[in-house]
């Protein structure tokens, strides 16, 4: 085993890796607003001759119900549900019931909740419905895409990408 041959692949691997997750994420983030731009739910990646190697989905934001202001959450509990509130150092809502409470009115799409017996909705304060993920999209390689686009790379037709190089180091002002 040869430490030191070990030792400047990693280096030289974990400098390349840095470089083309900062280009990934500068791509992601222009890809992600292009598809919002655009409306694009979905664009196809094609090699230059026309080959089908990935496809780019957007995904958007799920709103869901979330506790935007405990204390007035809290003391609605109190006042409709007061078994599922407890007292110790803190005085909080019980997780389950709150688990529960987000995930009905998740389902109703709106911060109301309906009474069981006499069907009244009511508003519940403290708590509104917003999207609990940024916008994001994914990429799927077709079946053989990462073969493709490795192949594609090797004879040098992905050299009009603007993919990353790995820059000198700036020069230090003498002092």
């Amino acid at each position: 085993m040869d430490l030191q041959a070990l030792a400047i692949e990693e280096a030289a691997l974990k400098t390349l890796a840095d470089a083309v997750n900062d280009r990934l994420k500068e791509v992601k983030q222009t890809m992600q607003e292009a598809l919002v731009e655009t409306g694009a739910s979905r664009v196809d990646a094609n090699l230059p001759d026309g080959t089908k190697v990935a496809t780019i989905s957007r995904s958007d934001a799920k709103p869901a119900a979330v506790v935007t202001n405990p204390e007035a959450f809290l003391d609605w509990v109190r006042k409709n549900s007061p078994h599922n509130v407890s007292t110790r150092l803190v005085t909080e809502v019980r997780p389950a019931y709150t688990t529960a409470l987000l995930a009905e009115m998740t389902a109703a799409g709106a911060a109301v909740v309906a009474d069981k017996e006499t069907g009244v909705v009511e508003d519940v304060p403290g708590v509104e419905i917003r999207a609990t993920r940024s916008l994001t999209h994914s990429v799927r390689p077709t079946k053989d895409g990462r073969d493709r686009i490795a192949a594609a790379w090797r004879d040098g037709e992905l050299g009009h990408l603007n993919l990353p190089q790995i820059a000198a180091a700036p020069a230090k002002e003498a002092s």
